[in-house]
């Protein structure tokens, strides 16, 4: 549930089943699957930012970054916050990163690493990573994957995490 918006559990659930069904629609239906989430959105009040973010993924999933990225940026202005405010500022840096805007996505994402640890961790790792390779900046980006993946390894989680702070920090 999306903490700045309140709405009922049965949209809620009816959403999770339209993202369930997404792999249901090839990419020659993409246009289909982004009906059904207007038809959903349209259930909502208007200016809603889950709206808007509910339509950025829907337009992003179906490959068209330059459509999300706006509804991602109204999302967030319009006040989406909690987990899935996170998610829409990891999914407009990726965005961002698709349509050769991978700085902003940089500027975006570097706050995340200082806030609220959550299970999108990663997820901000993953995808300020790429923003930094597309900026030619593979060693910063290479030391946040690595720190990410360290802790899942059944062994040299201690090694790796060295490694990951020596890529950016040869001193540290």
């Amino acid at each position: 549930m999306c903490e700045s918006v309140p709405v009922n559990e049965d949209w809620e659930k009816r959403v999770d089943a339209a993202w369930a069904s997404f792999d249901e629609y090839p990419e020659e239906r993409a246009a289909e699957f982004r009906a059904v989430i207007d038809a959903l959105v349209a259930e909502l009040p208007d200016g809603s930012p889950l709206g808007a973010f509910e339509r950025a993924c829907a337009w992003d999933s179906t490959g068209h970054s330059d459509k999300a990225a706006p509804l991602y940026r109204e999302a967030l202005a319009g006040g989406l916050s909690g987990y899935k405010g996170r998610r829409a500022k990891i999914q407009l840096s990726s965005s961002l990163r698709n349509i050769g805007q991978a700085e902003e996505g940089v500027k975006l994402l570097t706050p995340e690493l200082d806030g609220p640890s959550d299970e999108l961790d990663d997820a901000v790792r993953a995808t300020l990573a790429l923003c930094l390779s597309s900026l030619g900046r593979d060693r910063e980006g290479l030391s946040l994957v690595l720190g990410a993946l360290a802790p899942h390894l059944p062994r040299y989680q201690r090694s790796m995490a060295n490694y990951a702070r020596a890529l950016v920090d040869p001193e540290g």
